[in-house]
Parts: structure tokens; C-alpha cells; sequence
């Protein structure tokens, strides 16, 4: 399946997912400065939203949105490995944490600190948004070593790649120890690992600092 990813995008979580569950991906990487695909094929085509990111399905439809294709792609499996199953409280759980971290800490946190139109003035409070998010999350991780049911799902994988916006944003995320040392427990895993250097190869490729 091809899938439409950024560097240092939301969509490395969807590719750590693939990569936990052995799902093969044809990754295609989008310029989002200017929309476009590798040889300017318009990404619009794709996905109209401009967004990532984007999963082509084997019946040719498109499916958007970081936590649904996260959510499909677990369910594709079948085996409950990184998304309990229907109808049990761990379920809720992971899909309560992925809309808390899609809405809240991504758009509502971190989006405004990627923006250059972003006043002076509203980043102070983005960042302080943040930071008070950071620490919620820091509060639940002291007497635990994943977000659920104390195994790796697919909201580990997400909130790892949005937390770690923080490093990038120069926050001081050593105020947070439990956060801190969760993500080093994350970023130690062969799917992380992969993603990551996938990226980095990618960035290397455009010429682009990570």
C-alpha cells in the first residue's frame, strides 16, 4: 500500500505501526512546503486536504487521518496486538488517548509553534498549553511503563512521535522524568528505530536538517 508521509510529520507514528505489525509500506514522501510529490505531481490529487498523513487501501480509496489509519491498519491484522479488542475498556483507553493526543496535544498544541505566522505573543501561550500537557502526561506515566494495559498499542506510537515535537521546540523536557525516560523506552524499539532512520535517509536526499 503506498502511503504519503512528511518528514518529522505526524505520519512517522502510522509508519511505526506498519513496522510493529510487519505491513510492508511503498513509502511516498510529500513536500508539504509546497504540496507536491516527487517529479511535482500535485499532492491535492491525492488528498484534497493537503494533509498527512495518507493511506492508499488495496480497493484504491484513500484514507486519511493519522489515528483512523493507525486504527485500521492494527485492525487489519486482527490479532488485538497493538489495539485491544471491540467492545473492552483497553480499547477505549487507546482511542481516548490517540483523540487526546490528535486534538489537543498536536493541532491544539504543538501545530501553532510550526507556524511562521504564529505571533510572538501566542507562542508564549502554545508553549505553556504544551507544557501543562507535557506534565498531565508525565503525571500518568509515573507508575507505568505504556500509555495502556502496560504493553506497546497504537497510542504509544502516536504520542511518542507528537511529544517528541518538544525537543524540536527547545522545551526543557527534563522537567519531566517519567516522559522523558518513556521516550527513550519507545524511541529503543526496532519499529522506532527503522521509522526513524527511514526518515533520515529521506531528509538526507532533499538536503533537509532533522
Amino acid at each position: 500500500m503506498k502511503f504519503y508521509h512528511e518528514i518529522r510529520g505526524c505520519s512517522l507514528a502510522v509508519d511505526i505501526v506498519a513496522r510493529e505489525l510487519a505491513i510492508p509500506l511503498d513509502l511516498q514522501w510529500v513536500d508539504m512546503a509546497t504540496k507536491t510529490l516527487p517529479g511535482g505531481v500535485d499532492y491535492h490529487a491525492i488528498n484534497p486536504k493537503g494533509t498527512v498523513p495518507t493511506l492508499e487501501l488495496p480497493d484504491g480509496q484513500f484514507l486519511t487521518e493519522g489515528a483512523v489509519i493507525m486504527q485500521y491498519l492494527a485492525d487489519s491484522v486482527g490479532t488485538g496486538a497493538l489495539l485491544p479488542a471491540p467492545g473492552t475498556i483497553d480499547r477505549l483507553r487507546v482511542l481516548e488517548w490517540n483523540s487526546f493526543i490528535a486534538a489537543d496535544l498536536h493541532k491544539g498544541g504543538f501545530m501553532p509553534l510550526f507556524k511562521a505566522q504564529t505571533p510572538p505573543s501566542y507562542r508564549e501561550i502554545a508553549v505553556d498549553r504544551v507544557c501543562k500537557m507535557l506534565s498531565w502526561i508525565d503525571s500518568q506515566l509515573c507508575d507505568r511503563t505504556y500509555l495502556v494495559a502496560d504493553r506497546f498499542t497504537i497510542a504509544d506510537a502516536h504520542c511518542y512521535t507528537i511529544a517528541m515535537w518538544g525537543y524540536v521546540h527547545a522545551i526543557p523536557m527534563g522537567r519531566w522524568p517519567s516522559l522523558e525516560a518513556y521516550l527513550k523506552r519507545i524511541g529503543s524499539r526496532d519499529s522506532v528505530r527503522a521509522a526513524l532512520a527511514a526518515t533520515q535517509q529521506q531528509a538526507g536526499k532533499v538536503g533537509r536538517r532533522l
